[in-house]
């Protein structure tokens, strides 16, 4: 794990590797409750069934979004910012869905440093993200996205 003072001391691993984190398992439970969330029931998602016979590899399949969504909490693992103040995800430049993740299948996030800018009292801080699937070449995706956190 990577620790820094401040956010814009994560510019000295710009370019650099945040490393990975350790593996996650993708349960229904987590699917289904993204679907009830999201609204995004299909049966892809929600019905072993209907996958078992229907889908290839016979499993449901994560939500892309619900994957997307991990990658705040799977980056703790990676860095920290002692003092800091509020943080939020400005945005994604770019998102690819580029292999579904089925149900029981583990996966992990793996992260770089891009450009480090200061914004205000804080820094906007490019990340690249990959999320991995265990046994895969494929990733299940690939961001470009900004965290934005406020100084102290």
């Amino acid at each position: 794990m990577i620790v820094v003072e401040t956010p814009l001391d994560m510019a000295a691993h710009r370019g650099q590797s945040l490393g990975v984190t350790g593996w996650t398992e993708i349960t229904q439970a987590q699917i289904t409750a993204f679907a009830d969330l999201s609204g995004d029931d299909h049966w892809i998602h929600v019905d072993a069934a209907r996958a078992a016979r229907e889908q290839p590899g016979g499993r449901t399949i994560a939500h892309g979004l619900f994957v997307l969504s991990l990658i705040p909490r799977l980056q703790r693992q990676l860095f920290r910012i002692e003092a800091r103040g509020a943080g939020l995800t400005y945005g994604y430049d770019r998102v690819r869905f580029t292999a579904p993740v089925p149900v029981g299948a583990r996966i992990r996030l793996r992260q770089q440093v891009g450009e480090v800018t200061p914004k205000g009292q804080g820094a906007r801080i490019a990340l690249q993200s990959v999320i991995e699937i265990e046994d895969q070449t494929k990733p299940a995706l690939i961001a470009d996205g900004i965290l934005l956190i406020a100084g102290a």
